[in-house]
């Protein structure tokens, strides 16, 4: 027999899930439980611990639509404090959800910490992971797409799938163990392989792929148009993605869409994302091969250091086999993958997050208010330990948060000396940051004067590269920048012996790191952070005010009230979703109890 209670109920109860959330009406509430745990998983053949979330490695995709509200409760259940930061999303006016240590405390072992933020204005693919002590070397990371609102059009086909593939360099070693080596003052070496979506390479070689190693297939149908998002995940190397007989149709990268171009290949640094348009064209006389092979190494000896995933059509009439395709040739053009890089333009005819045009915002007529030149070197030592720098300076995160500094006034945590130009001094450990202020306008020049490709990141911000060479940069070198159409983008790579010139808009308050992506040098000190405050020198104005569920560390530990292992998210979610999770509750509870009771 029907249960009257139920029927009336139930129909109120859908309502409920599909309504947007009570406290913003038209920006909803997507809302995430997560787990991060260690699981044993042999990508390379070799059992070793990995970070997973919620038992997935890869982790999960965090799917949502701009301007959409976002609650990430985070439980760490591995044996070390804990960050998650949100590599792309801006955290308009709002830092204390960006998830590294000049921001937030980490959280403990066994504890919890709900993560509340706004994809606010942005489109794109992006990722995520942890920040601290080498961790992202042992996994924790995913993909964040954030999509277009439905008012707003795509300046390409809707395509007929999404694709994520996670590409990156990979130990065998624990990330505890490659930490010691660089605390040893040891270089970590030639990675032991690439894995593609947490898999090894596909037995493309007997000699070079041991058996039995699990690989990563993609299945397509024939005549399809796919969009593949493709994220550097790894620690150091720089790769370059191909992928057998098709082209890749790049149209956006780390939020922006991009004049759409095709690639045979294309290099991929640390931490860098793109998104391309792959049409399965083919005849499918065999599944083909998806390569992610190192660069600006010595191709004789890294050749184990090749990812290959497997394109399967539904109609492939047998496996892969044979020669793997060629990578680039640089022998005759040493400029190849920074041309490649100079060609990447913005789409200005086209809305991204709003509708007005990319290109209706002129950056390269507003007059630049702060110039700051960064030079990074070759790792030297300091009081006896290997360390980076950047101008001089390498940096030591202090125990205490920079922004909680500010907060409690807590003197002498950081310095605000944080040199504009590239130091001829003796190098030092410090926590030198960058002062500026709101609506300032800035021109970052990022020298690698170091033998490696590094690849830099601002948190908070989307930056216009506006040019790239080798050599030293001059104020000459402002002649050759592009004022009109240079990518938008959150991540930038610098070539060894060259430098990169990026345009900012400070328009977020708050602390936001300026880092190297590569873990090595990021972990010995190549960072600083961007300070932004109002003209009068506080935040009164401009900025969120600190969440209610905020951590406390270093000098402001007593501060911090106990919490029970493996707290409930319950604890530590908005007003809003605390409000929506019990008003859900009670819904369930009446639906319940009228269906026991008949």
């Amino acid at each position: 027999m029907a249960c009257p209670a139920a029927a009336l109920l139930l129909p109120l109860l859908l309502g409920f899930l599909a309504a947007p959330s009570p406290a913003r009406a038209t920006d909803p509430y997507a809302a995430f439980d997560w787990d991060v745990s260690y699981v044993t998983r042999s990508p390379l053949g070799v059992p070793q611990k990995v970070i997973a979330i919620n038992k997935e490695f890869p982790g999960p995709v965090v799917n949502v639509t701009t301007n959409y509200n976002v609650a990430v409760n985070v439980l760490n259940s591995l044996d070390e404090p804990l960050l998650i930061t949100w590599d792309g999303i801006q955290q308009r006016k709002n830092c204390w959800q960006d998830g590294v240590l000049g921001t937030n405390c980490p959280i403990p072992p066994g504890w919890n910490w709900t993560y509340n933020f706004q994809v606010k204005d942005q489109i794109g693919s992006f990722f995520y992971f942890p920040p601290l002590s080498m961790q992202r070397a042992a996994g924790g990371f995913g993909g964040i797409t954030v999509n277009n609102r439905a008012v707003i059009s795509v300046p390409f086909d809707i395509p007929d799938g999404d694709v994520r593939l996670f590409i990156g360099d990979w130990y065998k070693k624990n990330h505890t163990d490659l930490r010691k080596m660089l605390d040893d003052g040891k270089e970590l070496g030639m990675p032991d392989g690439v894995l593609m979506n947490g898999k090894g390479p596909y037995r493309y070689n007997d000699s070079l792929v041991p058996a039995g190693i699990e690989y990563e297939t993609i299945n397509v149908e024939p005549g399809k148009t796919y969009r593949f998002r493709v994220h550097n995940v790894g620690v150091s190397t720089s790769l370059n993605l191909r992928i057998q007989g098709h082209n890749m149709a790049m149209v956006e990268t780390e939020g922006s869409y991009t004049m759409k171009q095709n690639f045979t290949n294309l290099d991929i640094h640390v931490g860098q994302s793109y998104s391309f348009l792959v049409t399965m064209d083919q005849n499918a006389s065999s599944d083909y091969y998806i390569v992610a092979s190192a660069r600006f190494v010595n191709e004789s000896l890294w050749t184990r250091v090749t990812g290959v995933a497997i394109l399967h059509y539904s109609n492939s009439k047998g496996k892969a086999s044979g020669l793997l395709p060629d990578p680039p040739n640089d022998e005759y053009d040493k400029s190849f993958s920074m041309n490649q890089a100079r060609s990447i333009r913005m789409n200005v005819t086209t809305g991204a997050a709003r509708p007005n045009p990319q290109g209706s915002f002129h950056y390269g007529e507003i007059n630049v208010t702060q110039v700051y030149k960064l030079r990074n070197m070759p790792p030297v030592t300091i009081n006896g330990k290997k360390r980076t720098t950047l101008n001089g300076i390498s940096y030591s995160p202090p125990a205490t948060p920079l922004r909680l500094a500010d907060l409690y006034d807590k003197k002498e945590v950081y310095t605000l000396d944080f040199p504009t130009m590239p130091s001829d001094g003796p190098p030092a450990i410090g926590s030198s940051v960058i002062n500026s202020t709101y609506k300032n306008f800035m021109e970052i020049v990022f020298q690698n004067n170091d033998t490696k490709v590094q690849t830099y990141h601002i948190d908070g911000y989307a930056f216009w590269v506006v040019g790239m060479d080798y050599g030293e940069w001059k104020n000459e070198s402002r002649s050759t920048y592009n004022k009109w159409d240079g990518v938008s983008r959150c991540t930038t790579q610098v070539f060894p012996g060259a430098w990169t010139a990026v345009l900012l808009s400070l328009d977020s308050p708050g602390f936001w790191n300026v880092r190297t992506e590569n873990l090595d040098t990021w972990y010995l000190g190549q960072e600083t952070y961007i300070r932004v405050v109002d003209p009068d020198g506080g935040y009164n104005v401009t900025e969120s005010v600190i969440p209610d569920n905020a951590l406390f560390c270093g000098l402001l530990r007593e501060k911090q009230k106990a919490q029970k292992p493996h707290g409930s998210s319950s604890s530590s979610a908005s007003p809003a979703v605390k409000q929506s999770g019990y008003l859900l509750a009670v819904l369930v509870s009446l639906v319940a109890f009228s269906v026991v009771g008949q």
